[in-house]
């Protein structure tokens, strides 16, 4: 497990990670560039054997494999859900996590809140991601969701950019993306945005 404080170089074995993910299901990824964000998750694909699921909510991973600037492995399948086929999709990666473990990465919050825009249908998504992510502790599967924001406050995590709230999923692992000097590192951040007000209001 991560310290709450120590950063790990993703330029090196990404297997800490790995772990870490595979025992905090759901683990929200959080950054502010999406160049890095791309980087990350080809990084970390690249580094897994298991099949993966890739669920695009934004396109963007889809964009950089149909312009061959990322080569698709051939353990991804990719999934590109709208507004209509939500549903049908999400049972189909139910049926097949319950047949044998995956890696389901699920990019990004953005794209979920850009498909569903209204209080009603976040809650719905919200209740779908709780969800596969139970199922997918049965399965022993590994979900990873990642998610363009900003740090309000030092304690509220905004959608960067948009400004809503990020989607409060319970037991749900959070962390940071950066990169300085061609170092991508990551680390954990505290959820507990109570104790996070305690500790401004003691400064």
């Amino acid at each position: 497990m991560l310290d709450k404080n120590p950063e790990i170089n993703l330029n090196d074995d990404l297997k800490c990670i790995q772990n870490e993910f595979k025992n905090n299901v759901p683990s929200l990824v959080l950054c502010l560039n999406s160049f890095h964000k791309i980087e990350f998750l080809d990084k970390l694909i690249s580094s897994i054997k298991n099949p993966i699921i890739f669920v695009d909510m934004d396109l963007l991973y889809s964009g950089y494999i149909e312009s061959k600037m990322i080569k698709q492995k051939e353990n991804v399948e990719i999934f590109r859900p709208n507004k209509l086929d939500w549903k049908e999709r999400l049972s189909e990666i139910i049926c097949k996590i319950s047949e044998k473990e995956f890696f389901i990465i699920i990019d990004s919050f953005n794209g979920i809140y850009n498909l569903f825009d209204d209080l009603e249908s976040a809650r719905f998504v919200n209740s779908c991601l709780m969800l596969l992510s139970s199922l997918s502790k049965q399965s022993d599967c590994t979900v990873v969701v990642t998610g363009m924001a900003k740090n309000k406050d030092n304690y509220e995590w905004i959608l960067s950019p948009g400004g809503k709230h990020v989607m409060k999923l319970s037991e749900t692992n959070l962390y940071f993306l950066k990169k300085i000097q061609n170092k991508l590192t990551i680390r954990i951040i505290d959820n507990d945005q109570n104790k996070a007000k305690e500790k401004n209001k003691a400064i």
